[in-house]
C-alpha cells in the first residue's frame, strides 16, 4: 500500500509540474506576441515621421551653434514643441528646454539630448553641410536632439498610456561646457527618479544599440603648465636656465605616473598634446608651455592623477632650476566626473532593445575614455548612457565623432525616436523589467 500511494503521489506531482510548465509556456507565448505587437506599433509610428525628422535634423546641421550659443537650435525645438502642443519650460542654462508629458505625477523618468556643435570645419560635401565656417555638428548632437524631439511627438500622441511622467531635457554645452551641471542647478531634473541618455555610435550598425553596466565613460580634465627659466644664447647654455630641458623631463616623468603609479587594471590616460617654446634656432627661450588631458574611469582616480600632475611638474621644474606653474583649466573646461551606468537601468535598456530591435541587435557595450557631462545627472539620480548604431558603409557613415568627415545615417533617426519612447513607456508602465 505504501508503494502504491507513493506512485500516486509521484504521478500527481508530475502532472502538476507538467501543467505548470505548459502554463509558463503559454504566458511566454502571450508575452512574446504582446512584445512583437508593441515593437511593430512603435517602430511603424516612428518611421512615418522619418521625413519630418530628417528635415529637422538637416536644419540643425546646417546651422551649428557652439556651447551656450544654441539660440536658433533652441528656438527651432520650441517651435516644433508648440506645433505639437507639448508644454515646456525655458530657459535652462541659457538655451536649454525641459518638456513634460504625462500625468505630472510620479514616477518621473527623464530623457536627455545635447544640442551643441563643435568648432570644426566640415569637409563633407553635400547639400546640407554646415553654412557656418569653423562650426560643425561632428558629434551627432543634431541627431540626438532630433531623436528626442521625435520621441516627444510619439509620447504625446500616446500620453493616455503613460502611468507617470516623462521629462525631456534638451541640453546645451555638452562639449566642454558642463551644460548638464547648470541644468541640474536650475532644476531641470524636477522629481525624476531615473534618467536615460543616448549617443550615436559609428562602430555598430544602424538598427542596433549597445549598453554596459558600471563605469562606461571617463572622468576628464585638462591641464596647462608654464615652465619658466632664463633665456639666453644657445652657444652659452651655462648662462641660461633651460626650460626646454626641464619640460622634456617633465613630460617623461608625467608618463611614469600611468606606467608606474596606476594599477594596470584601472583605466587611466595622461596625454601631453602640445609643447610651445621659442621661435629661433639659436636662442634658448625664457619659458616653455605644455598642456594636455587627464582621464580616468573613476572620479577618485582622476582626482589623484590631478594631484600628482601638479606635484611632478613643479618638482621636475625645480630640479632643473626652473619654476613650474600648473593650471587645471577648470574655469574654461569644467572637470567631468566619470559616467557610471546603473545596473538595473542598464538591464532595462537591454530589455527594451530586445523587444524593439531583436536580441541580435543588442550589443555588448564597451568602456571608453571619452568624457560625457551626462555623468553630472548620474551623480544625482540613477542613469544610463547607451549607444545607438549609425554605421552604414553605403552612405559613408563610417567616421568617428569629432572628425570633419563625420556622416550620419539618417535611417537611425526614427529608430532613436522609437527607442527613447519605448524606454520611457516600459519604465513607467511596467517598471524595470527583468531580462
Amino acid at each position: 500500500m505504501t508503494t502504491s500511494n507513493s506512485r500516486k503521489d509521484n504521478m500527481c506531482m508530475i502532472e502538476i509540474l507538467t501543467n505548470l510548465l505548459l502554463w509558463i509556456s503559454f504566458l511566454s507565448s502571450v508575452q512574446g506576441t504582446h512584445d512583437q505587437d508593441y515593437a511593430k506599433q512603435i517602430l511603424n509610428l516612428a518611421k512615418k515621421d522619418k521625413d519630418w525628422l530628417v528635415s529637422v535634423r538637416r536644419k540643425i546641421h546646417e546651422n551649428p551653434e557652439l556651447r551656450f550659443q544654441e539660440y536658433n537650435t533652441s528656438a527651432l525645438i520650441r517651435s516644433e514643441l508648440d506645433k505639437l502642443g507639448i508644454s515646456y519650460e525655458y530657459p535652462f542654462a541659457k538655451t536649454g528646454i525641459v518638456a513634460q508629458i504625462g500625468s505630472g505625477s510620479p514616477p518621473v523618468v527623464a530623457l536627455r539630448a545635447d544640442m551643441d556643435a563643435l568648432p570644426l570645419q566640415e569637409l563633407v560635401q553635400w547639400e546640407h553641410k554646415s553654412k557656418i565656417d569653423g562650426k560643425m555638428h561632428g558629434c551627432g548632437h543634431d541627431a540626438h536632439t532630433t531623436m528626442l524631439l521625435g520621441a516627444a511627438k510619439l509620447l504625446y500622441e500616446r500620453r493616455k498610456n503613460l502611468q507617470g511622467t516623462v521629462r525631456l531635457l534638451f541640453q546645451p554645452a555638452e562639449e566642454g561646457g558642463a551644460g548638464a551641471s547648470y541644468m541640474i542647478k536650475e532644476g531641470a531634473l524636477g522629481n525624476a527618479e531615473a534618467i536615460f541618455g543616448m549617443h550615436v555610435d559609428y562602430t555598430i550598425p544602424t538598427g542596433s544599440i549597445s549598453s554596459i553596466s558600471g563605469p562606461a565613460l571617463a572622468a576628464v580634465s585638462f591641464f596647462g603648465a608654464r615652465i619658466e627659466g632664463t633665456g639666453g644664447h644657445a652657444a652659452e647654455p651655462h648662462n641660461s636656465v633651460d626650460p626646454v630641458l626641464a619640460a622634456s623631463f617633465v613630460i617623461l616623468a608625467l608618463q611614469n605616473l600611468i606606467s608606474r603609479e596606476v594599477d594596470p587594471l584601472h583605466g587611466q590616460v595622461l596625454s601631453v598634446t602640445y609643447v610651445r617654446g621659442g621661435t629661433a634656432f639659436n636662442i634658448i627661450p625664457p619659458y616653455v608651455e605644455i598642456g594636455g588631458t587627464l582621464r580616468s574611469l573613476t572620479t577618485e582616480g582622476l582626482n589623484q592623477l590631478k594631484k600628482r600632475v601638479k606635484e611632478v611638474i613643479e618638482g621636475q621644474a625645480s630640479v632643473h632650476r626652473c619654476k613650474g606653474y600648473v593650471d587645471m583649466k577648470e574655469l574654461e573646461f569644467p572637470i567631468y566626473p566619470a559616467c557610471v551606468n546603473d545596473e538595473n537601468l542598464h538591464k532595462h535598456v537591454e530589455r527594451v532593445g530586445r523587444v524593439l530591435l531583436g536580441p541580435e541587435n543588442v550589443k555588448d557595450g564597451k568602456k571608453a575614455l571619452a568624457g560625457e557631462d551626462f555623468a553630472f545627472y548620474q551623480e544625482m539620480i540613477p542613469g544610463v548612457m547607451f549607444s545607438i548604431g549609425i554605421r552604414n558603409e553605403e552612405v559613408g557613415s563610417i567616421h568617428s565623432p569629432h572628425s570633419p568627415y563625420f556622416i550620419l545615417d539618417e535611417d537611425a533617426l526614427p529608430i532613436g525616436s522609437a527607442v527613447h519612447t519605448a524606454i520611457a513607456e516600459m519604465y513607467l508602465n511596467g517598471g524595470i523589467l527583468s531580462s
